[in-house]
């Protein structure tokens, strides 16, 4: 049987809460996933703490708790790139990552080498 396109969203929606608690120790309130030609978009909401937010009230806090979100995901990107390839049989040739500390809403791109879209509706 064939998978479908949100069978693999879901899937990879659940891999990254799944790492988030076993790499960060929480995971956020919610994960959607989207398989856009080459690349897989995952939107997480609810990262930051309450304490989190506080800090990110002054510039010199917004940019400490973005560089150090930053750097404890950059720093499970084997893994990640190892979900990816797990659920798709793609490889990753790109990971982007960006947090928003007004919306606490954190967005990961994985740039694939094919365009898995396309493979998806083969």
């Amino acid at each position: 049987m064939k998978t479908t396109k949100g069978a693999y969203e879901s899937e990879i929606s659940k891999a990254i809460t799944q790492w988030e608690k076993d790499f960060l120790g929480r995971g956020s309130l919610s994960v959607k996933t989207d398989i856009l030609r080459d690349m897989i978009i995952v939107s997480l909401q609810g990262v930051l703490t309450q304490a989190e937010y506080k800090v990110c009230e002054t510039h010199e806090g917004l940019l400490t708790i973005k560089r150090t979100r930053s750097k404890l995901v950059e720093s499970g990107i084997e893994a990640l790139d190892d979900i990816i390839y797990s659920i798709t049989g793609e490889e990753v040739k790109g990971f982007h990552t960006d947090l928003s500390s007004k919306t606490g809403e954190r967005v990961m791109i994985f740039k694939l080498f094919n365009n898995l879209e396309k493979k998806i509706a083969e």
